[in-house]
């Protein structure tokens, strides 16, 4: 398993500047954003899709660090209910799906993206319970009439392109957000959906990420990993629980908190989230994405580091020697 980092984090940061960066942290691997809500500061994918020899140099950068791209990240909402926000979200996704085919990158990274409650709705309704009745009505309209036609027609417009790995986070706001709504979409859609595994957006709803990675990894529905942490503060959750819309920066008196690799739970769960990984047959990359309040850039992002190798496998598992 190899380490890597989404680079957004260095967006100040030249191109050039951030692969010498995280290659001297002994980073091996980059996840790139491609436009939406990443930007696309170190990947531009007009620039890269038409001149032949940006494109070139842009990979010799890569080579000649020994880094590669673990996938091209374009989180956005392609289902929103303002059709120019919606075909802006849409877009970005299938130039990135261009550019992966080109650089010949497995794995395109993003949201399942929501809809409204009906085709004028201003904004995005995301649905959390099934009562009153028309919770589930809106929820049924969603999911028939817009997430499956949707996702079924990019999932072939990906596999036209040679990509056979859309690795959809699962964030809370989105019509996927657990392993249930995301092996739902994969169960319409096909295989080509699968999970960018972020544990943090998924403890703090209460899922545990050994048991999540167990379920999807019997379906083969792990695309990609992300490595971020998250706090839960005890005290605020059993006075509200762990809905919560206050800002991130209110973090005396927030629910969760995303946190550096370490500082929301301990290395032993880490280990058990690799271990288990392992478990499953995931042998790819395990993508740092910080947003830590309480860390600078480089101390939290090479605190995180730090914790990973020592918890990553690098060889090859042993024979069973012993029995």
């Amino acid at each position: 398993m190899k380490i890597g980092v989404f680079t957004v984090l260095y967006q100040n940061l030249s191109f050039e500047e951030m692969l010498t960066k995280l290659s001297e942290a002994g980073v091996d691997a980059v996840e790139l954003g491609t436009g939406n809500f990443p930007g696309n500061s170190h990947c531009d994918t007009d620039e890269l899709l038409d001149a032949p020899d940006k494109l070139r140099a842009f990979q010799r950068a890569l080579e000649t660090r020994g880094m590669t791209i673990s996938g091209l990240s374009c989180h956005g909402n392609p289902l929103h209910p303002n059709p120019h926000t919606a075909k802006e979200a849409h877009d970005v996704w299938r130039k990135t799906v261009l550019l992966a085919e080109k650089l010949e990158v497995p794995v395109i990274n993003g949201f399942s993206g929501c809809p409204g409650d009906h085709l004028n709705a201003k904004y995005p309704n995301w649905v959390t319970c099934s009562w009153p009745p028309e919770y589930k009505e809106m929820l049924d309209w969603q999911w028939n009439e817009v997430v499956i036609p949707y996702w079924k027609e990019e999932a072939a417009f990906a596999r036209l392109h040679g990509m056979e790995r859309i690795a959809l986070e699962m964030h809370p706001g989105f019509v996927v957000y657990n392993p249930e709504t995301l092996l739902k979409l994969r169960e319409h859609a096909g295989p080509v959906i699968g999970a960018n595994f972020d544990p943090s957006h998924l403890i703090w709803q209460g899922i545990d990420p050994v048991e999540a990675i167990k379920k999807l990894g019997r379906e083969d529905a792990i695309h990609h990993v992300h490595a971020k942490d998250v706090y839960l503060d005890q005290a605020n959750i059993k006075v509200n629980g762990v809905l919560d819309t206050k800002h991130y920066s209110e973090i005396l008196d927030r629910s969760w908190t995303f946190r550096s690799v370490g500082y929301g739970h301990d290395e032993k769960m880490w280990k058990d989230i690799i271990s288990t990984l392992r478990a499953v047959g995931y042998d790819y990359v395990i993508s740092i994405e910080h947003e830590d309040m309480l860390a600078s850039t480089d101390e939290g992002l090479g605190k995180a580091v730090s914790l990973l190798k020592r918890s990553v496998f690098k060889d090859k598992a042993a024979e069973l020697w012993w029995a």
